[in-house]
């Protein structure tokens, strides 16, 4: 029956759009289920077509929206909680919460965050960017909630790579003992950001072929049959046909103590609202398996979800994207998989990023020396030591801001030990569109204070493969490479690169006035400011680093002595970074010359294009010959 009311969930006609009339979480309890369903295709429909203007994650949300209007539409945002695992699945969850008419703004200047972010929205309890903290902080909020006498909901999204992590399963093993009420939802569908990996992975498309197996099936099929009739037996038996399957109650999870619900699917509307009903209403920590597709609705991203995952603008009629100048990580990528091909000692790992890193291309040519252990760096740079002491050649590749997981092992194994395991940090430097939680500004800072490591970064991709060379050839210790995202200067690397010094910069030319050092991506903007001080009748000193650690003290500490100022540039943040380095080195050496920073300030840094953001927060030649200046003499008029 059609009705006008939307308090009575009549239908709303067909021809009327509904998204633009979510504003809250509460416009969906006046819509029929009719209506709901409608919803779901409005919002994939908006994704596919916004995204591809933007570039964004468009495969992880297509494939949970349904599960974000079911929890809306039940629950209570935001006095009930949703914390979703990474939350680059947030997107439909920001559609919901009143930003819909701003999801055009994804990822831009001052627009909407691609992650959960919890000063953008009351409806955000918990902000992330990196996998595998859901259920500890949901853990965390609801033994709160416990002690203040509450009564609100937390449930806590996690896809089934954040089970390969290790903060998940520590969570797990504390939620019986911690709180009575917390609902957990896998949602498994197969990816990270590249197809799963590992034990955990297998057991979860494997459990069919247990004994067990026959009795529990009949149990899941009872329960949803209670829950929403007969029909979805027809699910159930499609389970059963498939690879995937559930996992039954008297293994891992109820060992855990978390009952187990499903599996379930997680595009069936109806079912996930009837499901979701009854678990708010239990008095036990559960867990409930949904299956879904990543990239549901729209073909290319289910032809190709890694691609998908993340990307920028792309074509809606076929997903094509254009193909620009070939990438640091691409080079990476092909330069190792080379090295790899002459020397058998060479073996390549990542993090569940064979992607993001290009180590694809190892993976493709070499499978049997590459080695990817999904969502966990603390295990990856383990198992590199643990190579390491073996006489082989690790690459360990993960992002700068996921090198942090891994930070102990670096000193208490890599360091400590001087094994020489090679780290390899992409996306070193401003991450652009993807924010401050993927931002690599952090690197030199954590790394420059351990003793026995070296660390590089290159001004150019010829450099680039020149410090790769020289890291597979570097035996005694860990030796660690930054390097930004995307492309750089289109230098083309050399037919046999070349064995790098240790320690030794490049000293460009030679000057009196102002000694200009630019490390790696911010090289260039140091010759900017060079040509700019030379146009004002200047004489500069121009280094290129190359080392951020063990620095050419020799070189650096001459060349301040014979300058009247000195200025560093770096894609980093300012404290504890490269320029403080250099600060330390001269004090050290009782040298007085000034020393004035290009680089990010001590904050976090918003999310844009780098060049809006460099100019915001003054990575200019600008801002850098007005720091400059102030130590100058004036130049004399001339006639």
């Amino acid at each position: 029956m059609t009705s006008d009311s939307s308090d009575s969930h009549g239908t709303t006609p067909a021809s009327t759009p509904l998204l633009p009339g979510i504003t809250s979480p509460l416009d969906l309890k006046k819509l029929s289920e009719p209506d709901l369903l409608r919803l779901a295709e409005e919002i994939r429909s908006t994704l596919i077509n916004t995204l591809a203007e933007t570039g964004g994650h468009l495969g992880p949300n297509l494939g949970v929206v349904e599960l974000s209007i079911a929890l809306h539409t039940i629950f209570e945002s935001p006095t009930d909680k949703f914390l979703f695992d990474v939350s680059h699945q947030g997107y439909v969850h920001k559609m919901l919460t009143g930003r819909a008419d701003k999801i055009d703004t994804i990822r831009q200047f001052e627009g909407l965050n691609g992650f959960l972010l919890r000063t953008e929205s009351e409806h955000d309890c918990y902000g992330a960017g990196h996998a595998g903290t859901a259920l500890s902080a949901a853990l965390g909020m609801a033994a709160a909630r416990d002690l203040a006498g509450d009564k609100n909901h937390v449930v806590a999204v996690a896809g089934d790579a954040a089970f390969t992590c290790g903060p998940t399963l520590e969570a797990l093993n504390n939620i019986a003992h911690t709180t009575k009420r917390f609902i957990v939802v896998l949602n498994d569908n197969e990816w990270s950001i590249d197809k799963n990996v590992g034990a955990i992975a297998k057991y979860f498309n494997a459990l069919q072929t247990n004994t067990a197996y026959s009795g529990v099936r009949q149990k899941a099929a009872e329960f949803v049959e209670k829950i929403a009739g007969e029909g979805v037996r027809k699910f159930a038996h499609k389970i059963e046909r498939s690879a995937k399957n559930l996992l039954f109650p008297n293994v891992l999870f109820e060992k855990f103590g978390l009952r187990y619900f499903g599996p379930i699917d997680g595009h069936n509307l109806p079912l996930l609202l009837k499901t979701f009903d009854y678990l708010k209403r239990q008095d036990e920590p559960v867990i409930l398996h949904i299956i879904t597709e990543k990239g549901r609705g729209y073909q290319p991203a289910l032809e190709k979800p890694g691609k998908f995952h993340g990307l920028g603008p792309y074509k809606v009629e076929d997903g094509s994207t254009e193909s620009g100048a070939i990438t640091y990580s691409e080079l990476f990528g092909r330069a190792v998989t080379d090295f790899a091909k002459e020397d058998q000692k060479v073996v390549a790992i990542t993090a569940a990023m064979p992607g993001g890193t290009k180590l694809e291309i190892f993976k493709k040519e070499i499978p049997e020396r590459y080695f990817d252990v999904g969502i966990a760096e603390e295990h990856a740079a383990l198992f590199a030591c643990g190579l390491a002491t073996q006489g082989f050649k690790p690459f360990l590749a993960i992002y700068s801001t996921f090198m942090q997981r891994a930070y102990d092992m670096i000193i208490h194994d890599m360091a400590l030990q001087k094994l020489p395991v090679r780290l390899c940090m992409d996306r070193g430097g401003l991450s652009g569109d993807d924010g401050p939680t993927h931002h690599g500004l952090f690197d030199i800072g954590y790394l420059r204070h351990i003793p026995n490591i070296v660390h590089m970064q290159p001004r150019d991709e010829d450099e680039f493969v020149d410090m790769l060379w020289t890291m597979n050839n570097y035996d005694k210790g860990p030796i660690a490479i930054r390097y930004p995202r995307g492309a750089g200067t289109g230098a083309k690397p050399k037919d046999q690169p070349v064995l790098l010094e240790i320690g030794r910069a490049e000293v460009l030319q030679e000057g009196k006035d102002v000694t200009l050092i630019g490390l790696g991506d911010l090289f260039s903007l140091a010759v900017e400011t060079k040509n700019a001080l030379e146009a004002q009748g200047r004489s500069v000193t121009l280094i290129n680093p190359r080392f951020i650690k063990p620095l050419d003290a020799e070189a650096i500490k001459r060349a301040a002595k014979d300058c009247t100022v000195l200025c560093t540039f770096e894609d980093h943040v300012l404290s504890n970074g490269f320029g403080a380095s250099i600060i330390e080195l001269l004090h050290d050496a009782g040298i007085t010359t000034p020393v004035e920073r290009i680089g990010w300030p001590d904050q976090f840094v918003e999310h844009g294009k780098p060049d809006i953001l460099r100019k915001k927060h003054g990575l200019t030649a600008k801002n850098a010959l007005a720091k400059i200046a102030p130590h100058l003499p004036a130049k004399a008029a001339t006639a």
